[in-house]
């Protein structure tokens, strides 16, 4: 499996630690940016590489960090084909993907510790989509309104 990770000013040391905690567990994965502290960056710039490599499907998944988690999160779910969410517990990380088929995990690298972030991402890619026939079903409603909007 490939990864991406991105991640704004607010998240870049968040997001230091976590490639390096992610390579040490042998995980594929590649980074975004932003690769040095440059002040104020914006989030929508730090996100549309990391988007577009998912929708374009270099990745099969994508980690977003912010301070918040919630500016990456809003700017992530404008790209069609990305399933976005702010997380902040394992439980989530999980249920996303397994029932609602959640692509890319979003972050606050200033409201959650390091520790607690890497096993919000490691529920996060151990999870699979499960198709049973009510989450396929509820997921088709949302690709449906996704195209009915993404002209």
């Amino acid at each position: 499996m490939k990864i991406g990770i991105a991640a704004d000013h607010a998240g870049l040391e968040q997001k230091r630690k976590l490639l390096d905690l992610l390579k040490e567990k042998n995980f594929d994965i590649q980074d975004f940016g932003a690769f040095e502290y440059q002040g104020e960056d914006d989030y929508p710039d730090i996100v549309t590489p990391l988007a577009n490599a998912l929708i374009d499907k270099k990745i099969d998944k994508a980690i977003a960090v912010c301070g918040s988690g919630v500016g990456v999160s809003i700017a992530a779910n404008k790209f069609p084909g990305v399933r976005a969410a702010l997380i902040s517990g394992t439980y989530s990380a999980h249920q996303g993907v397994e029932h609602d088929d959640m692509n890319m995990l979003c972050v606050g690298g200033r409201v959650l510790g390091t520790s607690l972030i890497l096993e919000i991402i490691l529920a996060f890619l151990k999870a699979e989509f499960q198709k049973e026939e009510r989450f396929q079903r509820r997921l088709d409603k949302v690709i449906a309104i996704e195209k009915k909007y993404f002209k």
